[in-house]
């Protein structure tokens, strides 16, 4: 019904209508990333700092990006309170480790973080709420909300998926 009003209308406003074979439609494509792939990954970043790098980030459409980040964390290097003043919200899926998570409240003593990154750093947080998390626990962290490990029971592995409306993740 749509697409005779609208043939229509085009007849009425140019007195010539052509005739146009639709596109086909283009089934849409998925991104794997395999058990032993994301293994992989996570065995192989440093031990002797935290490392929060990109498995996998795929153009989903035009400006919106996804990417999937592993992590790993070293009980002797927990690192400090983070913030990002974005809307990215970050989703935590833990692989192996436990620890205690702070989210929200106030950073504690804040600073810029190293450029490129976009985070503001603290030594803590005040007023959060806390959490013990482990294998298999899902934490979503909406953008501008504080977040600190206070405390690491062992070494932490974990994914972070990162939805990206602010188009932080370049693909470039």
């Amino acid at each position: 019904m749509k697409t005779v009003i609208i043939c229509g209308l085009a007849l009425l406003f140019s007195g010539v209508l052509t005739a146009q074979t639709p596109a086909p439609l283009t089934p849409p494509i998925a991104t794997d990333i395999t058990a032993d792939e994301i293994a992989a990954f996570i065995a192989n970043l440093p031990r002797d700092r935290v490392s929060d790098l990109p498995i996998r980030v795929v153009e989903v459409t035009g400006d919106y990006r996804i990417g999937v980040f592993g992590v790993f964390r070293p009980q002797q290097f927990p690192g400090g309170g983070n913030l990002h003043p974005v809307d990215t919200t970050e989703i935590y899926y833990i692989l192996a480790g436990s620890a205690v998570l702070v989210t929200g409240g106030t950073l504690t003593e804040p600073y810029p973080a190293p450029s490129p990154s976009l985070s503001i750093r603290g030594t803590g947080i005040t007023g959060g709420v806390s959490r013990r998390i482990g294998p298999g626990d899902v934490v979503i962290i909406p953008g501008h909300t504080p977040h600190w490990f206070s405390s690491l029971d062992s070494d932490l592995s974990y994914l972070i998926y990162r939805p990206d409306p602010d188009n932080r993740l370049n693909l470039k």
